[in-house]
């Protein structure tokens, strides 16, 4: 089971499961489908989802399946995801994003790691080069985290409330807003 909830058409058209090269035997989806209002979805191989009503015996059903102003504020943003060209400035925005970060960490002389892939980043306040482990995040320096958090957010720039929690960037996101978050940044990170 592929749980595309945070990944699904951010790190990929296909999610990470196409960015990976696995096939799942089922895949779940938030409300990235409902272009950010709450719906979900699943879906998966035949042989499984033909256990669903009405053609197999389990039901499945909820208050918030269908609902038209959620899909069609799904289609929308599935559309403007399906473009030429999306993902790939979306994964450049994220880089442009990670590396100014790091960089103005490393003007401050902070111990600092992102993980980006798509979309998608990580910020943790480490010395370690790469972040792949629950294990690492806990031992990030999760107080200094919380400074730049509070610091980022006084600088207007709000990013993920925890170095638990993975940011997003979206094809709103211009060069002019990353470029403010940088230098946000910079001031942040030389209060430190």
């Amino acid at each position: 089971i592929f749980d595309e909830v945070m990944t699904g058409f951010r790190v990929a058209r296909g999610g990470a499961q196409t960015h990976y090269g696995i096939t799942p035997d089922l895949t779940t989806l938030g409300k990235v489908i409902g272009g950010g209002l709450p719906v979900g979805a699943f879906g998966g191989r035949r042989d499984i989802m033909e256990q669903i009503a009405p053609i197999g015996p389990v039901y499945q059903a909820g208050t918030l399946s269908g609902n038209p102003i959620s899909l069609a504020a799904g289609l929308a943003t599935l559309e403007l995801a399906a473009k030429d060209g999306f993902h790939e400035q979306l994964d450049a925005t994220a880089k442009r994003l990670t590396s100014g970060l790091q960089a103005s960490a490393d003007k401050a002389g902070i111990p600092f790691t992102t993980n980006q892939v798509g979309g998608m980043f990580g910020c943790f306040f480490s010395t370690e080069p790469v972040i792949s482990r629950f294990e690492q995040v806990s031992r990030c320096d999760l107080q200094r985290f919380q400074q730049f958090y509070h610091g980022m957010l006084d600088a207007g720039v709000y990013l993920a409330p925890s170095a638990y929690e993975a940011g997003f960037v979206s094809s709103a996101h211009t060069d002019a807003i990353i470029d403010e978050t940088i230098e946000a940044a910079d001031l942040v990170f030389a209060t430190l």
